[in-house]
C-alpha cells in the first residue's frame, strides 16, 4: 500500500485553535486518499506562516523523505493546497528538485497535480510563479499608493487607538515609576497597548512620547 505524509498549515494562532482550516485539509487529504487506497500519515504546522520553509513539521516531514528509496517508509507527501506547502517559488522549487532527486510524490490536491508525472510537475510550477507574480504586483501597487499619499501628507494604514484611561494610567505611573516599572504594572492590571500586545520597555517610551506630544499640541 502507498503511504503518504499528509501535511496541514494554517497562519494564525486563532485558526489553529479553531480547528475549522485544519479540519477542512485533513477532511480533503483523507477523502483523495481513500479514493486512492493509500495509507495517510499526518503532520501538522499550527500557527505558522508559509513564508519559508522553516516550520518543525515540515522539516520533519522532509526530512522522513530524505532518505534512499530502499530505507525510506513514505511514498511523498499531500497538501489539500499547494499554498499549504510553500508561497514561495524558490523555496517550493526547492521541494520539487528533492522530490525529483529522491524519486518521491508531492501531491498538491487543488490543483489536481502529481509531481511523480511531467505534466503534474509542469503544472505545479507554472502555478507557483503565477502566485508569486501576483503578489509582487500587489505589492509593487500597494507601495506606489502609500508613497503618493505620503508625497500629499495623507496616511495610509490602520491607525491604532490607546484608550484614554490607559494614557492617563500611564502618564500617572511615569511621574513616579521607571519605564520597566510602568510596563509592568500596566501588564498587571491588565491593560494592552493600542494594538492589544503586551506592554514593553520601549512600548511604554513610545506611547508616552506620543501622549506628551499631543498634550503639548493642545
Amino acid at each position: 500500500m502507498t503511504t503518504m505524509i499528509g501535511y496541514l498549515r494554517v497562519s494564525t494562532e486563532k485558526q489553529a485553535s479553531s480547528g475549522l482550516g485544519l479540519d477542512a485539509q485533513r477532511d480533503s487529504i483523507q477523502r483523495y486518499a481513500d479514493a486512492h487506497g493509500w495509507e495517510v500519515l499526518w503532520y501538522e504546522d499550527a500557527g505558522l506562516s508559509a513564508k519559508s520553509l522553516a516550520r518543525p513539521q515540515l522539516q520533519a516531514a522532509l526530512d522522513r523523505l530524505d532518505i534512499s528509496p530502499k530505507r525510506r517508509d513514505v511514498d511523498g507527501i499531500v497538501v489539500a493546497k499547494l499554498d499549504r506547502l510553500s508561497r514561495n517559488v524558490a523555496d517550493f522549487a526547492r521541494v520539487l528538485e528533492q522530490a525529483r532527486s529522491r524519486g518521491w510524490a508531492l501531491v498538491a490536491i487543488d490543483l489536481g497535480v502529481d509531481t511523480s508525472t511531467p505534466t503534474g510537475e509542469l503544472v505545479a510550477n507554472v502555478m507557483m510563479s503565477v502566485a508569486q507574480w501576483e503578489r509582487r504586483v500587489i505589492g509593487e501597487h500597494t507601495s506606489a499608493a502609500m508613497q503618493a499619499a505620503k508625497r500629499q501628507g495623507r496616511h495610509m494604514g490602520r491607525v491604532s487607538v490607546l484608550p484614554q484611561d490607559t494614557g492617563d494610567r500611564l502618564l500617572a505611573l511615569r511621574r513616579t515609576r521607571t519605564l520597566a516599572d510602568t510596563a509592568a504594572t500596566l501588564n498587571a492590571e491588565g491593560r494592552t497597548t493600542a494594538t492589544g500586545l503586551p506592554w514593553t520597555v520601549n512600548g511604554v517610551a513610545k506611547a508616552q512620547r506620543r501622549l506628551t506630544s499631543r498634550l503639548a499640541v493642545a
